[in-house]
């Protein structure tokens, strides 16, 4: 197996490494160091969890050289705010005995603060795609000194939306730049922006899109319900030396903030959660604390824990089987990662088979079906979501011979089809001083009573 030390790393990055402990590099780090090195467009496809941003920033960092310039000259886009800070983390740590400065820029914090890091002078911006924009377009941030352009998780990026946030970006870079690209999945859209951008670039792919690892136990449980699936859950987690740090995944915020509630009541300040409507410090908050230990358990949306390097998760558990297979590799890649052993649990209902299905299909591999333990609570209880269609608009109060809808259309009662009078005050107000006939005839009334 190679080591770092024969992959030609400059002292500094050597003693950063040596540091940080690490010997051998991945096979992503392998294969990406000289060909990011010889400055072609890159293409890297690699599972996540493998190490892709040492991959990419090890070369970068070994040919950045030292410059009395105020502008970058390395640009990373990353898709969500925790990955910007996880990114600029991981240069600070390789960067450790360089003369480089690096920047995080992001959206939800203050764009005068970061204007004013930018004006100071930086050699490396890592920034998600909308917050870049607002400063490339401000006279603060020039970004036609950028030499290298890395796109990392561009899979997600395009997932979210950012296609076109891209193409603007894009036009204010200068033309004649190296792209490097890091996705662990390989989709149309992907290939369609490599169609377009890149010039002749080298593909290096690790592992083919769907591969389970080797290193990951999968398991999987059939549940019927969203309370049972708690009732598991539960039931599961009290076994904390087993489960010592459990990343739970779900589809979509409100089940996050509804499991958050369940498992609070049972495991106290042990859990905490991530999505996109908590605040940026709470979500900070919670990963560090997750990352450290003080909390065992973390409920995250996909878009939240994407690209996140968390140390030592025990178990990666699916609460809800993602619609998209690929999601599920991203999922599981949260455990096992640098050759370690993982464990992931897959709970899925009777809707949600299809979508297994779909994964299994993928990775061309069944993942065992385990029996719910007897002393686990089948619930008959269903959500919102779960109730069928046609309850939803029966009040509860009333049982279903009683509900009867009306006709769309029907006659007004006599009580409704009169006409408005305009009151009872104005009708007798009329009544009692006549209203003359004409506008301009101001004697009708007194000519009245003279007869």
């Amino acid at each position: 197996m190679i080591k770092f030390e024969e992959l030609d790393l400059s002292n500094q990055l050597q003693y950063a490494i040596d540091d940080l402990g690490f010997v051998n590099p991945t096979p992503i780090q392998v294969e990406a160091f000289p060909v990011v090195r010889s400055g072609k467009d890159v293409v890297g496809i690699a599972q996540t969890g493998t190490g892709k941003t040492f991959a990419y920033m090890l070369p970068i960092l070994r040919d950045l050289k030292y410059l009395k310039t105020d502008h970058p000259r390395v640009l990373v886009l990353v898709p969500t705010r925790e990955l910007v800070l996880q990114v600029v983390d991981e240069i600070e740590k390789l960067s450790k005995y360089i003369n480089v400065r690096v920047l995080g820029v992001y959206g939800g914090a203050n764009i005068n603060t970061q204007k004013q890091s930018i004006a100071q002078g930086q050699d490396i911006i890592v920034a998600t795609p909308g917050r870049l924009y607002d400063l490339g377009l401000s006279n603060v941030l020039k970004l036609k000194t950028i030499q290298k352009l890395v796109i990392d998780e561009v899979d997600v990026m395009l997932d979210l939306g950012f296609r076109f946030q891209l193409l603007n970006i894009f036009d204010l870079l200068p033309v004649r730049r190296q792209n490097v690209m890091f996705s662990a999945t390989m989709t149309q859209d992907v290939d369609d922006l490599i169609l377009d951008f890149f010039k002749n670039p080298e593909k290096i792919s690790i592992a083919v899109s769907g591969t389970p690892l080797d290193n990951i136990i999968q398991e999987s449980y059939s549940v019927p319900n969203f309370f049972t699936k708690v009732n598991l859950l539960n039931n599961l987690l009290r076994n904390k030396q087993t489960f010592n740090k459990v990343l739970i995944f779900v589809a979509f915020k409100r089940t996050a903030d509804m499991l958050f509630k369940h498992l609070e009541e049972v495991f106290g300040s042990e859990t905490c959660v991530i999505h996109s409507n908590k605040t940026q410090n709470y979500r900070i908050r919670s990963i560090r604390q997750f990352d450290e230990g003080s909390n065992r358990i973390l409920v995250a949306t996909d878009v939240m824990a994407r690209g996140l390097d968390f140390d030592e998760v025990s178990h990666v558990i699916n609460f809800d089987t993602p619609d998209f297979p690929e999601n599920y590799m991203h999922r599981i890649g949260r455990t096992g990662r640098a050759e370690k052993e993982g464990k992931t649990i897959l709970f899925s209902t009777k809707k949600e088979l299809e979508f297994k299905e779909e994964i299994e299909s993928l990775m061309d591999f069944k993942i065992p079906v385990l029996e719910i333990p007897e002393e686990v609570e089948i619930s008959t209880l269903l959500t919102e979501d779960e109730r069928p269609r046609e309850d939803q608009g029966i009040s509860k109060n009333r049982t279903s011979l009683e509900y009867v809808p009306g006709p769309a259309f029907h006659d007004k009662s006599e009580k409704n089809s009169k006409t408005n009078q305009g009151g009872s005050y104005r009708r007798e107000i009329a009544k009692k001083y006549k209203k003359p006939k004409t506008r301009g005839d101001k004697n009708y009334n007194l000519r009245n009573k003279k007869k």
